[in-house]
C-alpha cells in the first residue's frame, strides 16, 4: 500500500471511523484497492474453502470488517452531510460495489459450500444463531440469482445495477427539490397563530439562508420550508390560507418535475423489481419480497389491512365530520381542502384537550429528555448511557456521542446521535443506522456503534432544543432501533441486533418504546420547563393521554394507505399496463382519505421508504410490527406499569429476548419466548382506541 493510500481514512480499521477527516476524494481510491484486494480473497476462499465455520463463515465475516470502516462511512455521510462533490464520488464506484456483492453472492464454490455445511455433519455443532447466518446466506445467495445461468444471469445483474442507482437518484432528487422550496413571510400579520417555536425557527432559517441577515421571531422575515419541523407546524397553525395551499402543494408536488423528477424512476423501478422477481421464478416482487418476512403471503398481509381498515373506517368518517364542523364555526364557508385538514386537526385538538404544541415545547428540553429517556433505560434494561465529549471525531458539530455499560459497568455498546434537522445537507425523516456491528475480531468481541439520526427542531438562541412531542416520540423510537443493535449478545455480525431480523418485525423494539411516554412518572419525569423549571403539570398530562386516540381512525387510515398502495405496486400492479402508478395510489386513496386526492398530487416521487429505502413490498411492516410492539408492552400492563420489581423483571426478560437474541432467532420465536403465546392485534386497536367500535 502506498502512502497516499497509507493516510486515507477509509482505509484505517481501527477504533471508530475517521468521519471529520473523510475527503469525496477519498472514495474512489479506498474503494478501488478495496475491490482489487476482496476479489483476490474470495478467489483464494472458493479454492481452500471447508463447508465448516471456520472455514467458510468466519473467513466472510473477516472479509466484511473493511467495507464496514470504508463503504458504510461513505453511505452514512451521504445522508448527513449531502455534496455534489461525494455524490460524484459515491457514482463512480456504485456500479463496481454492487457488482462485487453479486460476485459474492452468486459465487457457485461458496454457495455450494453454504449447502453442504447445512446438510452435513457440521450443523449440529452449530449453535442456532450461526445455522441462521447460513440459512439466511443461502436463502439471500438464492434471492441474488446464483442459480442463474448466462443471459438470464446478465440481465439481473444488469437490473441489480440498475435499482441501485435508480436508489440512489431517487433519493437525491427528493432531498434537492425539498430544500429548492421557500416561502419567505415578511409580514408579521401574517404569523398571527403561528406557535412562537415556530417564529424562532422560521427566523433563524432565514438568518442562515441569507448570510447572517438581521431576522427576528417578532418582526421578522422568517423562512418556512419542506422541511418537517417546518412544514408541519406551518401547515397546522398558519391562518394564511393561501399560503397553507401553497406550502402544502409544494409539498404533495416534490420531485415530480423537472431535472429532480422522479416519475420514470418510479416506473423503471416497478418494472425492474418485477423482472427480476420473474428471473427468480416469483409471480410478483411481493412474492419475493414477503419469502423473507415473518408474515406468510400476501393473503396474510391483506387480511391484516381488512382487519385494521374495518376497525378505522367508521371512526374516521365521524372525524372528519368534526373537522367540518369546527371549520364551519370558525367562519370557513368553502369546502375543506386537503390544506385544511391539518389547520382544523390542530384548532379541534385544541378545543377538546385544550392544550397546544407551544404549551408542550418549553416543558421538553432536549437534555432533560435525554435523561428521562436513558433513566427508563436503566431501570428497564439495566444499562447506563454516558456522554463522551472531546474523543470522537464527528461529521457535524451538533453530533454527540454515548457510551452504553451494563449492570457491572462494563461497556457494550455505544452510538451517535445527530438529533436535529439540516435541510441543506441531510436528508429528512429519523433513522438508526449501523457504524460498527458485533463480531469476534481476533478472538475478541468487537462492540457494536450505531447512529441515530433525528430530524428535530434546532436551538435557538442560547436556549436547548425545545421538543415537540411528536419529536419525542421520534427519539425514543429511534432510541428502540438502537437498543435492539446495542444490547445484542450475537456475536455473529450478519444476525446481530436487527440484521437478520425479519424486516416486518424490525419495527417491535422501536414501537415498544414509543408506548412509555404515556406512562405518567416516565413522562412527567423527563420534563423540565427550560424557564421555571416546573415539571409538566397533571393537567397537561391527562390531556396528552386523552389526546392519544385523537383522530386514530384516520392516522391508522393514512399508513395503512401507504402500505396496500406499496403492496399493490409490487404485487397485482402492472407497469406495462394503462393504469399509473399514481392512478393506483389515488385509486387506494380514495378508500383511505377523508378526502378526493387532488389530481396533481405525487407523493410517490417522495417516498423514499419504498422506491430509496428498504420497505418496497414491506411498508405494511410498520403495523405488523405495531401489533407485535402493543401486545409486547400489554405485558408490562398486565403486571402493572407501577408495579416495579414486576416492570424491572419484565424488562430484563425482554432484553434478554427481544432486544437481546435479535436476528439470532426467528421473530415468531423470540416472540414467543417473551410473550408465552403468539400476538394479538387486541392491544394495538385498544391502544388506539378502536377496539370493538369503541
Amino acid at each position: 500500500m502506498d502512502e497516499v493510500l497509507k493516510n486515507n481514512p477509509l482505509l484505517k480499521v481501527d477504533g471508530l471511523p475517521r468521519f471529520n477527516e473523510v475527503d469525496p476524494a477519498h472514495v474512489e481510491p479506498a474503494v478501488r484497492y478495496l475491490l482489487a484486494g476482496s476479489e483476490e480473497k474470495v478467489v483464494e476462499l472458493e479454492k481452500t474453502l471447508m463447508p465448516t465455520w471456520d472455514g467458510l463463515l468466519q473467513p466472510l465475516e473477516d472479509m466484511d470488517v473493511n467495507w464496514e470502516y470504508a463503504w458504510s462511512p461513505v453511505y452514512h455521510l451521504l445522508s448527513v452531510k449531502n455534496s455534489p462533490n461525494l455524490r460524484k464520488a459515491h457514482e463512480k464506484v456504485l456500479a463496481d460495489v454492487v457488482a462485487f456483492g453479486l460476485r459474492m453472492q452468486q459465487s457457485r464454490p461458496i454457495y455450494e459450500g453454504l449447502k453442504a455445511l447445512f446438510g452435513g455433519e457440521g450443523w449440529k455443532g452449530l449453535d442456532e444463531a450461526q445455522q441462521r447466518v447460513v440459512e439466511k446466506k443461502l436463502q439471500a445467495a438464492e434471492r441474488a440469482g446464483v442459480g442463474l445461468e448466462g443471459k438470464a444471469k446478465e440481465r439481473f445483474n444488469e437490473i441489480a445495477r440498475e435499482l441501485s442507482q435508480i436508489s440512489t437518484d431517487f433519493s437525491n432528487h427528493v432531498l434537492d427539490s425539498t430544500k429548492a422550496f421557500a416561502l419567505d413571510v415578511t409580514d408579521p400579520a401574517d404569523t398571527e397563530g403561528w406557535p412562537q417555536s415556530l417564529k424562532q425557527m422560521a427566523a433563524q432559517t432565514y438568518s442562515r439562508a441569507n448570510d447572517g441577515a438581521d431576522a427576528t421571531p417578532e418582526e421578522g422575515p422568517w423562512r418556512i420550508t419542506l422541511d418537517q419541523p417546518s412544514f408541519m407546524p406551518f401547515v397546522q397553525h398558519s391562518r394564511r390560507r393561501d399560503q397553507r395551499e401553497q406550502v402544502y402543494r409544494a409539498y404533495i408536488t416534490r420531485a415530480c418535475e423537472g431535472e429532480w423528477d422522479n416519475t420514470a424512476l418510479i416506473v423503471s423501478a416497478l418494472k425492474l423489481r418485477k423482472e427480476k422477481a420473474k428471473l427468480l421464478g416469483y409471480e410478483t416482487y411481493a412474492d419475493l419480497s414477503l419469502e423473507s418476512k415473518m408474515a406468510p403471503d400476501v393473503s396474510a398481509v391483506e387480511q391484516m389491512f381488512e382487519e385494521l381498515l374495518g376497525a378505522s373506517k367508521v371512526h374516521a368518517s365521524q372525524e372528519t365530520k368534526d373537522l367540518e364542523e369546527i371549520a364551519r364555526e370558525m367562519g370557513q364557508e368553502e369546502p375543506l381542502a386537503h390544506w385544511d385538514l391539518a389547520f382544523y386537526s390542530e384548532r379541534l385538538r385544541e378545543k377538546v384537550y385544550d392544550f397546544t404544541e407551544d404549551q408542550l415545547r418549553p416543558y421538553f428540553p432536549m437534555p432533560k429528555v435525554l435523561d428521562g429517556l436513558f433513566g427508563l433505560a436503566q431501570k428497564l434494561f439495566g444499562i447506563t448511557v454516558e456522554p463522551v465529549a472531546g474523543e470522537v471525531r464527528v461529521w457535524h458539530a451538533d453530533v454527540r456521542y454515548f457510551r452504553v455499560q451494563n449492570e457491572e459497568g462494563e461497556q457494550i455498546a455505544s452510538f451517535y446521535l445527530d438529533p436535529y434537522s439540516r435541510p441543506e445537507d441531510k436528508r429528512g425523516g429519523a433513522w438508526m443506522g449501523e457504524c460498527l456491528s458485533r463480531r469476534i475480531l481476533d478472538g475478541e468481541v468487537r462492540l457494536p456503534v450505531v447512529h441515530l439520526c433525528c430530524n428535530g427542531t434546532p436551538p435557538v438562541g442560547d436556549k436547548p432544543s425545545l421538543m415537540g412531542f411528536r419529536e419525542v416520540q421520534t427519539l425514543f423510537h429511534e432510541f428502540g432501533h438502537g437498543l435492539q443493535a446495542m444490547l445484542t449478545t450475537v456475536d455473529y455480525a450478519d444476525v446481530a441486533g436487527v440484521n437478520g431480523v425479519e424486516w416486518d418485525a424490525v419495527e417491535l423494539a422501536s414501537q415498544f418504546m414509543e408506548n412509555w411516554l404515556y406512562h405518567k412518572p416516565t413522562l412527567v419525569g423527563m420534563t423540565e420547563h427550560v424557564e421555571t423549571g416546573e415539571r409538566l403539570p397533571d393537567d397537561l398530562f391527562e390531556k396528552l393521554c386523552a389526546a392519544r386516540t385523537f383522530r386514530a381512525g384516520s392516522l391508522m387510515l393514512r399508513q395503512l394507505e401507504f402500505g396496500m398502495t406499496d403492496m399493490e405496486l409490487h404485487g397485482s400492479y402492472d407497469p406495462e399496463g394503462k393504469e399509473s402508478a399514481f392512478e393506483v395510489h389515488h385509486r387506494i386513496a380514495k378508500q383511505t382519505s377523508p378526502l378526493p386526492p387532488l389530481k396533481e398530487e405525487r407523493f410517490l416521487c417522495a417516498f423514499s421508504h419504498i422506491f430509496s429505502g428498504a420497505y418496497s413490498a414491506g411498508y405494511y411492516s410498520y403495523k405488523w410490527s405495531e401489533v407485535l410492539s402493543a401486545d409486547a408492552f400489554a405485558a408490562f400492563e398486565d403486571v402493572g406499569l407501577d408495579h416495579e420489581d414486576d416492570v424491572v423483571k419484565l424488562g430484563r426478560r425482554f432484553r434478554d429476548t427481544v432486544l437481546a437474541l435479535g436476528g439470532g432467532r426467528h421473530p415468531m420465536d423470540v416472540f414467543r419466548d417473551f410473550r408465552g403465546r403468539e400476538p394479538s392485534t387486541e392491544a394495538l386497536l385498544r391502544h388506539s382506541g378502536l377496539l370493538n367500535g369503541k
